[in-house]
């Protein structure tokens, strides 16, 4: 069984800065892709960013140039530091892990993230 552990949410202000992490517990293969979803209220869970293992990033229109998504392969984990954060970004930020193999999706619990003056 994977358990993803989100950590790193919070309230910052127009302009501000956030970083999110997520460590995959368990029994983890290194033939997946991890990567970032958000849900804001009323609205429907969508991409953030993608990393395969090897680096080959996927980013949203909407955050390319002010997020950069980074992993690391021995903790499976994966990062997300958001610059430059509207209050567009307000959302809750789910971590996501995809085997392309077996299809197999595992969520986070979400964290939130508050863009506020």
């Amino acid at each position: 069984q994977v358990q993803l552990v989100e950590s790193g949410g919070g309230r910052v202000q127009p302009g501000g800065s956030l970083t999110l992490s997520c460590a995959a517990v368990g029994s983890i293969s290194r033939v997946n892709r991890m990567g970032w979803y958000r849900q804001a209220p009323g609205m429907q869970r969508e991409l953030v960013a993608t990393i395969m293992p090897g680096g080959v990033e996927n980013y949203a229109e909407c955050v390319k140039g002010r997020f950069l998504i980074s992993r690391d392969n021995d903790k499976n984990a994966v990062y997300l530091q958001m610059n430059g954060l509207k209050p567009e970004d307000t959302a809750v930020y789910y971590c996501n892990l995809y085997y392309p193999i077996t299809n197999a999706i595992y969520w986070g619990q979400g964290t939130q993230v508050t863009v506020s003056s």
